[in-house]
């Protein structure tokens, strides 16, 4: 157990798109040791939307840098490979590395698909402000490059609660997905709940 422990964000928003963090970070990992760093926080390293994503933007949560997807086959931060050796350096040192997950949005869909979906109030995404109507939307996820290694599972309009943008339009907005189960995961009451108590 470590006890008073020193944990390090080893990433930033503005790093240059070389493929390098992985790699710096398994050469720096001594000298991390050496000043007393416990933990390390690594940014998200699964396949982001082209290689310039900081990994929030997650295409694909089984391709951390393995697989030509999205224009590259390596992340903003390096490859597969380069991920193992950088979280083996830091264990050989005795550091914690602490892997950044994104499970909660998705980004560069493979292909659009029409479904129904209610206009909502950006401000407010418990109020339709339109009937529900046919849109089209980047919600097809089938991800070719990996071809479905490690998963089978594709992604589509039903796994989704909304999207923001209506591809047959070329309509910006917050769409709410018509369906069973669909809806956004934060109301309106649980909301007033939390600034009653903060305030």
């Amino acid at each position: 157990m470590v006890m008073n422990g020193v944990l390090m964000q080893y990433f930033e928003w503005d790093l240059p798109d070389d493929g390098k963090l992985w790699q710096h970070l398994a050469e720096d990992a001594e000298h991390l040791a050496e000043i007393g760093i416990s933990h390390i926080w690594m940014p998200p390293a699964t396949k982001g939307q082209s290689s310039g994503d900081v990994g929030y933007g997650a295409y694909d949560l089984f391709d951390i840098g393995e697989f030509d997807q999205k224009g590259t086959v390596r992340t903003k931060y390096g490859t597969r490979e380069e991920y193992q050796a950088a979280i083996d350096a830091l264990q050989a040192h005795g550091i914690w590395a602490l892997a950044d997950a994104v499970l909660n949005h998705k980004g560069g869909a493979d292909e659009t698909e029409i479904f129904q979906a209610y206009p909502v109030n950006p401000n407010n995404r418990q109020e339709k402000i339109g009937e529900a109507r046919d849109i089209e939307g980047w919600t097809k996820f089938t991800f070719p490059g990996r071809q479905g290694k490690y998963s089978d599972f594709i992604w589509d309009f039903n796994c989704f609660s909304g999207t923001d943008f209506d591809n047959k339009t070329g309509e910006s907005g917050i769409f709410m997905i018509k369906g069973e189960n669909k809806g956004w995961l934060i109301t309106k009451k649980w909301t007033q709940k939390m600034v009653t108590l903060i305030t």
